[in-house]
Order: C-alpha cells, then sequence, then structure tokens
C-alpha cells in the first residue's frame, strides 16, 4: 500500500479549508510559519503542499508578497450568472427566483447543524443587521445591504454544505455588481418596508438559533416572497411615474 506523504496531507487539508470557505478567492493565506504550527509540519513539508496547490491553479504565489487563493475559484458558478444579470431584464426576478429555493435549502440545514461556533457568528451578524435598522442615522445604504448579504452568507456558512456556500458566495457577488439586496432605502419614509425586514430577518434568525429546520426554511422563503412582491409593488410605481411623465410631455 502506497504511503501518503507529509506533504500531500497538508496538500489536502488546505484544499479542503477552501473548499469548506475558510478561504475565499483573492485571500491572502496566513504566513508560513503560522500556517506551519497550526499544522503541526516543518516549514519545509509546508512549501511543498504549496507548491503543489499552485501547480493545480487552486493558489499562487507572489515574489515577496505570499500565498493567494486563485481568483479563478468558484468562477464557474459566477460568470454564466453574470452573464444573465448583465444581458436580461429580467435578472432580478430571476435571482430572487434563485435564493428563494437556495436560502430556503441553507436556512433548512443551518438550523439542523450549526455548531456552537456558527451560532457565535450568526448572532454577531444578526445584531449587526439590527444596530443598523435601530439606528440609521448616518449609516449609507450599502453598509446595511452589505450587512443583510452578510447575514445570509453566515446561514449558508452553517449549513456546512460546500456546494451551497460556494453557490450562495458567488451569487451573492452577483448581486452585489448590480442587483439590490436590500431595497427599503429607495422608499422615502420606508413605507413599513425595513420594519417587516427586520422582522423577517428575526424570525429567520430564531428558527435557525433554535434548530427548527422547518420553520427556518419557511422564514427564509417567506422573506424572499416579501422582497418579489415589494419589487413587483416599486415597479408598478415606477411605471406609473413613467406614463404620467409622457403624458405631460403630449399636453
Amino acid at each position: 500500500m502506497k504511503r501518503t506523504r507529509l506533504s500531500d496531507e497538508i496538500a489536502e487539508k488546505i484544499k479542503n479549508l477552501v473548499l469548506e470557505g475558510a478561504w475565499v478567492r483573492g485571500q491572502r493565506l496566513p504566513a508560513e510559519r503560522e500556517l506551519a504550527d497550526s499544522f503541526g509540519v516543518s516549514r519545509p513539508s509546508l512549501r511543498e503542499a504549496i507548491r503543489s496547490l499552485v501547480a493545480t491553479g487552486l493558489l499562487h504565489t507572489h515574489h515577496g508578497g505570499g500565498t493567494y487563493v486563485a481568483e479563478t475559484v468558484g468562477a464557474s458558478f459566477r460568470d454564466p450568472l453574470q452573464q444573465v444579470l448583465f444581458n436580461n431584464p429580467d435578472a432580478q426576478r430571476d435571482l430572487l427566483e434563485f435564493r428563494y429555493m437556495l436560502e430556503g435549502t441553507c436556512s433548512y440545514y443551518a438550523a439542523l447543524r450549526a455548531t456552537a461556533a456558527d451560532r457565535t457568528r450568526l448572532t454577531q451578524a444578526f445584531e449587526t443587521l439590527a444596530s443598523y435598522h435601530d439606528d440609521p442615522v448616518g449609516i449609507e445604504q450599502s453598509q446595511e445591504q452589505s450587512a443583510d448579504a452578510h447575514f445570509h452568507l453566515v446561514i449558508a456558512e452553517a449549513s456546512h454544505n460546500a456546494i451551497l456556500l460556494h453557490t450562495m458566495r458567488n451569487t451573492y457577488e452577483v448581486l452585489g455588481s448590480g442587483v439590490q439586496v436590500n431595497f427599503a432605502g429607495m422608499y422615502p419614509d420606508g413605507h413599513g418596508v425595513r420594519g417587516d425586514l427586520m422582522k423577517q430577518h428575526q424570525a429567520l434568525y430564531l428558527a435557525i438559533m433554535e434548530g427548527r429546520a422547518d420553520d427556518a426554511s419557511d422564514a427564509a422563503q417567506s422573506h424572499i416572497r416579501f422582497v418579489q412582491e415589494v419589487l413587483l409593488e416599486m415597479k408598478a410605481v415606477q411605471e406609473r411615474e413613467a406614463r404620467s411623465l409622457r403624458r405631460g410631455l403630449m399636453l
């Protein structure tokens, strides 16, 4: 039986960390000494493992500047979705329909599988989002939008399903490119949307924290349905305003 080399074992650990989302594309890995200590291996064995992963394209190195996860990791998920986004006027609807399925599943498994560490991260993400809702003065919409996305991504991490996690991450990269995640700020006074969104996030958070898998899935999907309904309402309002403007030009 062929004996596995230590460098191969180290390479496998690094691959698993990338797969599990501990390190994401473009992220710099810890310093060589720190990484060797954390794995309990020698630096030469670590270097050999890194060289093998560089050869496969998973990692790349900058001379004197460290080792990074390749920028192309996850591109097979991301690039087709970007083409849909930029070429299809109905991309917002399509993405929400995709999120309805994906986030319901992520939330279901997060409720079943979340560890104590996952629950701590989820609580931190929820409290950050809640703080923006409770004290919106001076908060830019992009900050709240990022907190919203982060909350949902932490849920995906807690699902402990690598495919769900990487699909979610790449979906949210597309969302960040040109599609709004949180649209409440588009209303002059929120029209109650901000409060409704917060209640939905809270229901989702509690269901996961309490291990209620079916309720978590239902909460996530109810949240997406609400987003869909509000976006349809917004579109109808914009169309009515556009018609009014056209009529005004004809008078």
